[in-house]
C-alpha cells in the first residue's frame, strides 16, 4: 500500500469527521438509530447500574486511547485528537441547522442503511490514517494490531455484545435496526481500511 502523506492524512481525517458528524446528525438523531460499542455501553451502564455517562464515556474512552498510545504509538493519539476535535467542531456546525430529512423517523431500516453508509466511510477515512474518533475505534484498532485479525470481527463483536445485553432495556425492534446499522458500518469501515493492501496468497 502506497503511503500517505502526513497533508493526506490530516485532509482525510478531517473529511471522515465531517461525514461522520453529518451522518450522525443528520441521520441517528432525526431517526432515533442508535448505535453499539462504547456509546451503547454508557447506555447501558446508565440504565443497570445509574452511572452517568459522563463519568462513564470519560473513563471507557481515556482506557481504549491509553491502550491505543501502547499499542500505536504517539502518531495514533496526534491523529486521534485530531479526528475527535474536528467532529465536535463539525456536529457543533451541523446542528445549527434543522435535519435535512426529518421523515427517517418513520422508515428506521432506511436511517440504518443510511446511518451505516455515514458512519462506515467517516470512520473508515480516520481509521485508515492511523486516527480514531472514538474508543470504540481504538480498541478496535489496537486489538487489531495485537491480534491480527480482521478489524471488522473486533467491530462486529463488541457490537453484537453491546446490543444482545441492551435487549435487557430496549425493545427488540429497536435492537434489531440497530444491529443492522452496525453490521454495515462495521463492514464498511473494515473494507475502506483494507483498500489498496496487497495479501499474502
Amino acid at each position: 500500500m502506497k503511503m500517505m502523506s502526513r497533508k493526506q492524512k490530516i485532509f482525510l481525517n478531517l473529511l471522515g469527521s465531517a461525514i461522520q458528524a453529518f451522518g450522525l446528525y443528520h441521520v441517528h438523531a432525526a431517526s432515533g438509530v442508535t448505535e453499539g460499542g462504547i456509546l451503547g455501553l454508557m447506555l447501558l451502564l446508565h440504565n443497570w447500574f445509574g452511572i452517568s455517562p459522563a463519568w462513564s464515556s470519560l473513563i471507557l474512552n481515556a482506557a481504549c486511547y491509553l491502550l491505543g498510545w501502547r499499542v500505536l504509538g504517539l502518531s495514533f493519539i496526534k491523529y486521534s485528537i485530531l479526528a475527535g476535535g474536528s467532529f465536535s467542531v463539525f456536529y457543533s456546525i451541523v446542528e445549527r441547522f434543522p435535519p435535512l430529512w426529518p421523515g427517517l423517523a418513520q422508515m428506521p431500516l432506511l436511517a440504518a442503511v443510511a446511518g451505516a453508509l455515514f458512519v462506515g466511510v467517516g470512520v473508515g477515512l480516520c481509521v485508515r490514517t492511523g486516527g480514531a474518533p472514538g474508543g470504540d475505534d481504538a480498541l478496535a484498532m489496537s486489538l487489531n494490531r495485537l491480534l491480527k485479525w480482521d478489524i471488522r470481527w473486533f467491530y462486529l463483536i463488541g457490537d453484537l455484545v453491546v446490543l444482545l445485553l441492551s435487549l435487557t432495556y430496549l425493545p427488540p425492534a429497536r435492537v434489531a435496526v440497530s444491529l443492522v446499522t452496525v453490521l454495515l458500518s462495521g463492514q464498511i469501515i473494515g473494507w475502506i481500511q483494507q483498500i489498496g493492501v496487497k495479501h499474502r496468497p
